[in-house]
Parts: C-alpha cells; sequence; structure tokens
C-alpha cells in the first residue's frame, strides 16, 4: 500500500516539474536568455555577469576590512540558533559547517575585542569545552550572544 503512494506521489511530482519546464520554454523572459546565449549575445551576457559581481552585495565591512563588531555579533546569534534547530539535527556535515562557521566569527570576535582563544588547534570535546570558555569571554566583555536564555 506505502509502496502504491510513493509511486502516485512520484508520478504527480514529476508532472509538476513537468509542467513548470514547459512554461519556462513558453516564457518570454527564458525565450529571451536563449537569445542572450547565442554567439552575438555572448558579450551582453558577460557584461551582465560582470554587473552582477560588481552590485553582489557583501557582508558590511569597516574601513579596516573585518566586518564590524554589530555584525559579527548577528551572525555569532544567527549561527548558533542555527546550530540548535534546523537541518543540522539532521545532518552531520551541515552541523560541522555551521560548527567552522560559528568558530571562525568566535575567533574573528576575540580578536576585535582583544580576548584570548585557543580553538583552531583543539578538536573534539576539548574544542567544544574552549567554545564554552570563549562564549563566556564575550558575553562577560558585553556582546550578546543568543537572544533567548
Amino acid at each position: 500500500m506505502a509502496i502504491a503512494h510513493i509511486a502516485v506521489l512520484s508520478a504527480a511530482l514529476s508532472a509538476l516539474l513537468m509542467l513548470q519546464c514547459a512554461a519556462a520554454m513558453l516564457d518570454p523572459q527564458a525565450r529571451g536568455m536563449r537569445r542572450l546565449l547565442t554567439r552575438g549575445g555572448r558579450r551582453e551576457l558577460r557584461s551582465l555577469r560582470r554587473l552582477d559581481r560588481t552590485l553582489k552585495v557583501r557582508d558590511p565591512v569597516t574601513p579596516t576590512g573585518s566586518p564590524s563588531i554589530e555584525q559579527i555579533a548577528y551572525d555569532l546569534r544567527r549561527l548558533d540558533k542555527q546550530r540548535r534547530s534546523g537541518p543540522t539535527r539532521c545532518s552531520e556535515v551541515w552541523l560541522a559547517a555551521v560548527l567552522r562557521a560559528y568558530d571562525a566569527r568566535l575567533q574573528l570576535a576575540c580578536r576585535c575585542l582583544g580576548l584570548p582563544e585557543h580553538l583552531q588547534p583543539l578538536e573534539g570535546v576539548d574544542r567544544e569545552i574552549e567554545r564554552l570558555r570563549v562564549e563566556a569571554a564575550l558575553q562577560a566583555a558585553g556582546m550578546l550572544l543568543r537572544t533567548h536564555p
């Protein structure tokens, strides 16, 4: 019975995807993109890509080239929320990536505030303990790391 439901669901999803592809083929904007991909439009496409790279929004940075302390604090709160809930609970790869980003922001915050940290050489439980110590030091320095208790 469950296999029949899976087959029907798969067929329905496939039909929806095919309809979207057909609609995209009939869309005038999609035809415009195909025209850009022709030999005469490649120059325009390169110009558009260059413009896109120029206008791409990056992290707000201070004149020294590093993010502001406010941006670092925001990133730490966002990454802390991600590591405690969401897809990180289901995927070890996702959790490892979020923890790497979180640790990098912790290191950056410590550098900005002149606090010592030793996250880089550590692994496993030692790194988790150091992470807790660094979080406590940043909170003692006045940085809000969590929006909820």
